[in-house]
């Protein structure tokens, strides 16, 4: 078990790479995530969860591991039961755009996808969710093989123990019980599907699966279903291809848990967090009395590497939810004056820039991340500063040389010059002319010679 203590973005100490966050307030009054474990650079997810949760968004317990896939019996299992993830035979504009592309490439349907039963491959646990009823934590799975399962435990952080495979097939499974006690099971990529749980909680009639709840085409439906109830109507949050890629969070409405829901737009979009960011999927959840999305972004110039990330939200009167920005102050406050802002707290890139691991000997150990990979053009934006004076000057700590200009709430504020060595003499530091206030700050690179930025510190 570790402790930690942060209210900024990324949540969690660098190390811990937990997307797919469902956020729940449990009966303890603390609040839990349950999100799949990031420890591969081939494939999505590993074979672990962590459960991680606080009691402020502020102090932080990641709790030791909570399922393993090496303990879920049937994996490797060739007589368990098989049942379809994705109808491939269905095709939606996704799977046609797809299929175009691998003809384009020379790829072949059955070789790209197909599932060889090969006892070696890993026993990976993609995103889950979890609910209590009747005293137990019911943990839900799924894995590569397009099964499903759910866990049991006595704690809200596991361990989850016992896994039984539930009747159908596809991922990224999500609970709701409803306010008459009645649960809810939900899962699917491409096509989402709906059913009553009976009083078990494992146990359903797949007669009575309800299939295409939310689609791509009407609702931009792609995977990650999460489902919430506030006042008396159900939001069904999921990530959302409006945009051509599932890298917002989008929601669609009903006024009943089964459907139809009607689409109403997307609360946060993590495109930009990274060269290479492609899915996003995350959940809502109402603590202590505000609304909050969690959700994730990648780093490292790739998919994976995924990380717990959290916005406040707002449900206006008519029950809309506003889009939300990605921010790198989280559920804090905005910078202060003089308080130093992390390079992979960077909440917005243009161009080449990525937050990648720094293997420097000498400042790997404050600086474990560093914004590297700089060109001329590129952009790196932090959200957001505040200060009741006057903006006057600029401190950063980097490695290489180059010049960047520093624009708040895009204008331009003053620059900055790195010479290479200027770290060992306590950074570069530039001026900067910008009235009071509260500011997005978005760095220009004008000129780059390996440069790379490990922090700032705006006053």
């Amino acid at each position: 078990m570790k402790e930690y203590k942060n209210r900024r973005n990324p949540v969690l100490p660098l190390q811990y790479h937990i997307p797919d966050s469902e956020g729940h307030v449990m009966p303890d009054g603390r609040l839990y995530i349950y999100g799949s474990y990031d420890d591969r650079e081939d494939v999505y997810c590993s074979e672990k969860y962590y459960v991680v949760s606080t009691p402020d968004l502020e102090h932080w317990t990641i709790h030791e591991e909570a399922l393993n896939g090496k303990q879920v019996p049937w994996f490797y299992d060739p007589d368990a039961p098989k049942y379809p993830g994705i109808d491939w035979s269905h095709p939606t504009p996704f799977i046609r755009k797809m299929l175009e592309n691998m003809a384009a490439d020379g790829e072949d349907m059955k070789e790209k996808f197909e599932k060889p039963e090969d006892a070696e491959k890993p026993a990976l646990l993609f995103a889950p969710d979890c609910a209590k009823k009747n005293g137990k934590y019911y943990l839900y799975f799924c894995m590569p093989d397009d099964s499903e399962g759910v866990a049991v435990s006595d704690r809200p952080q596991g361990p989850f123990t016992n896994p039984v495979q539930l009747p159908c097939g596809g991922i990224d499974p999500a609970v709701f019980l409803d306010d008459d006690g009645q649960a809810y099971f939900y899962w699917g990529q491409l096509f989402s599907h709906g059913v009553k749980l009976h009083e078990d909680m494992v146990s359903f009639d797949r007669n009575a699966i309800v299939d295409d709840l939310v689609t791509e085409e009407e609702h931009f439906f792609h995977e990650g279903s999460s489902m919430r109830k506030i006042g008396d109507t159900y939001y069904y949050v999921y990530a959302d291809m409006e945009r051509g890629k599932p890298t917002s969070l989008g929601y669609s409405t009903s006024k009943s848990p089964l459907g139809p829901f009607t689409y109403q737009g997307i609360i946060i979009d993590n495109d930009g967090c990274d060269p290479q960011s492609w899915n996003n999927h995350g959940s809502i959840e109402c603590v202590n009395g505000q609304w909050y999305v969690f959700y994730h972004r990648c780093s490292r110039n790739m998919q994976q590497h995924r990380r717990l990330c959290i916005e406040p939200i707002t449900i206006g009167q008519d029950g809309r939810i506003a889009e939300v920005k990605m921010t790198s102050q989280g559920v804090g406050e905005p910078f202060a004056p003089g308080e130093a802002i992390m390079g992979y707290q960077a909440c917005g890139l243009k161009g080449t820039v990525y937050i990648g691991l720094n293997e420097e000997p000498e400042t790997s150990g404050q600086y474990p991340e560093k914004l590297m990979h700089l060109t001329k053009g590129d952009e790196i934006t932090f959200r957001y500063v505040r200060s009741e004076k006057a903006w006057q000057g600029v401190k950063m700590i980097c490695n290489g040389s180059g010049a960047v200009e520093i624009l708040m709430n895009k204008t331009m504020a003053g620059s900055i010059r790195a010479t290479d060595g200027d770290r060992k003499n306590g950074g570069s530091t530039g001026t900067l002319q910008m009235p009071a206030g509260e500011y997005e700050v978005t760095l220009r690179v004008t000129e780059a010679e390996k440069l790379e930025i490990m922090e700032m510190i705006l006053y």
